[in-house]
Parts: C-alpha cells; sequence; structure tokens
C-alpha cells in the first residue's frame, strides 16, 4: 500500500505552510525523490478570514467554514491526512466548525493535541510557558488540553504580549506575517525577550505555539529553556499518518 498524500492548508499564514512542507521533507527518511510523501498545499489566503480577529470578536465570520473549503479541494485532490498551520485554528470554537464542514474521508491532524503527547511523553515536566497570537492565548486551547495531564500553562504578562509578542507577529513594519523571510531582527528580539520571561517564570519548556514564531526563534533553547516547535510537531504526525498502512 502507498504512502496517503498529506494535504496543507496553506495561507494561515502563507510561509507557515511552507515551512510546514520544508520540515515534512526534513523529517522524512527518503534516498529518492521517490521516497518522498505526496503532499498538496493549497494557499488562498484571501478566503480565510484573521483567526485571531475571530476570537476577539473583531469579526463575526468564522473562518473555519473557509478552511473546511480548503480541506474539500484538498481531499478532492486525493489528500487523505490534513494539516493545518495554525495552531489559533484549533481554537474550539474554529475547530469544531472546520470538523464538521470538512469531509469525513481525510483525518485531520489535531497540532494542539500532538504537542501535548510529545511533552508528555519526554518526561516530568510541569510547568510550559506559551508563546502564541493574542487570539491563542485568549481560547486557552493550550491550557485546556495540557490541564488533562497535569502540566500548568504560563503566559507572558498582558503588557508583554500586547507590547511585544502579539506585534512581532501582527505589526505592518516588522511583524513576522510582513516579513517573513527574512524575520526583522526587531520582531525576533522581543520574543526573545518574551521567552526569557516565561524562563525567569519558571517555565520548564517553551511552546512555540504560533506557526509564524518558529521562523524566528530557531534555536533549540533560551536560557536553557528548551523551545519546542509545533510546526515540527505536526510534520511528524503528517508523516506518521501518511506511512501508517
Amino acid at each position: 500500500m502507498g504512502n496517503k498524500m498529506i494535504g496543507i492548508v496553506g495561507g494561515v499564514g502563507s510561509y507557515a505552510g511552507l515551512d510546514l512542507i520544508r520540515k515534512i521533507y526534513d523529517h522524512t527518511d527518503a534516498r529518492s525523490d521517490q521516497e518522498h510523501l505526496p503532499v498538496s498545499m493549497l494557499s488562498v489566503p484571501h478566503t480565510i478570514g484573521d483567526r485571531t480577529e475571530y476570537l476577539l470578536g473583531v469579526t463575526d465570520v468564522n473562518p473555519g467554514r473557509s478552511i473546511a473549503g480548503v480541506i474539500t479541494t484538498l481531499v478532492s485532490q486525493g489528500a487523505e491526512v490534513i494539516g493545518i498551520p495554525c495552531n489559533t485554528a484549533h481554537a474550539s470554537s474554529i475547530y469544531d466548525v472546520i470538523l464538521e464542514m470538512s469531509p469525513d474521508n481525510c483525518k485531520i491532524i489535531h497540532m494542539i493535541e500532538e504537542v501535548a503527547r510529545e511533552i508528555v511523553s519526554s518526561g516530568a515536566v510541569s510547568k510550559i510557558g506559551l508563546l502564541g497570537t493574542t487570539g491563542t492565548l485568549s481560547s486557552d486551547i493550550y491550557k485546556d488540553t495540557l490541564a488533562g495531564y497535569g502540566i500548568e500553562v504560563i503566559y507572558p504578562s498582558a503588557d508583554i504580549q500586547s507590547l511585544f509578542v502579539h506585534p512581532a507577529i501582527y505589526h505592518h513594519d516588522y511583524g513576522i506575517k510582513v516579513y517573513s523571510n527574512p524575520v526583522i531582527t526587531k520582531a525576533r528580539d522581543d520574543l526573545f525577550m518574551a521567552a526569557s520571561y516565561l524562563s525567569r517564570k519558571g517555565a520548564e519548556a517553551i511552546i512555540l505555539g504560533c506557526t509564524e514564531i518558529p521562523l524566528a526563534l530557531t534555536e533549540g533553547a533560551i536560557d536553557d529553556v528548551p523551545l519546542i516547535d509545533a510546526t515540527t510537531l505536526l510534520a511528524k504526525a503528517l508523516i506518521r499518518e501518511s506511512q501508517a498502512a
């Protein structure tokens, strides 16, 4: 039996989809072109509203509907395993709509659950820091998921989140959504500072819980605290499910 085609929802943000494809190839044990996994990505960002704006009530248009439409197209092209490289899209009010409106003949990988499994399997950790969009933090998706494993999730302070983390992702002059390759130094420095704050607050590891953030923080640790790249864990899960009999 051949490997299942991986479908990637692009445009959430756009470089996050490219980063996910790269990490799929980086972690696939392939010795030739033909041994790499089949991957299809559809990036139509103009059709998908901002997930954080929806969660914060700026708009009442649920982006889950458009994401489900992209998944439907990917499945029509042969995709059987789906990855959504956007942490915020996994907030229940969005993700539930995605599940409801997507075809039944595909498996959608839940990024946050994959991160939780990795944290639990890697050893005894009781306190995890989280860097992400304000939408992801407001949804408490990581906090609620990891609470089931007895793990506390700590956030940056409200000031650090609003003045440094969120602008590092969204700001029109230097945010990663605007300048993804290369990332502007200010965005990286602000995220590095926020990660150091979480380290001082007792975080034993820090989740890079926005798929833009690994484009800026590429090191494995900050202040000797390991960084957990949710995009890499999504890539590994997609490989696993693609290769499953």
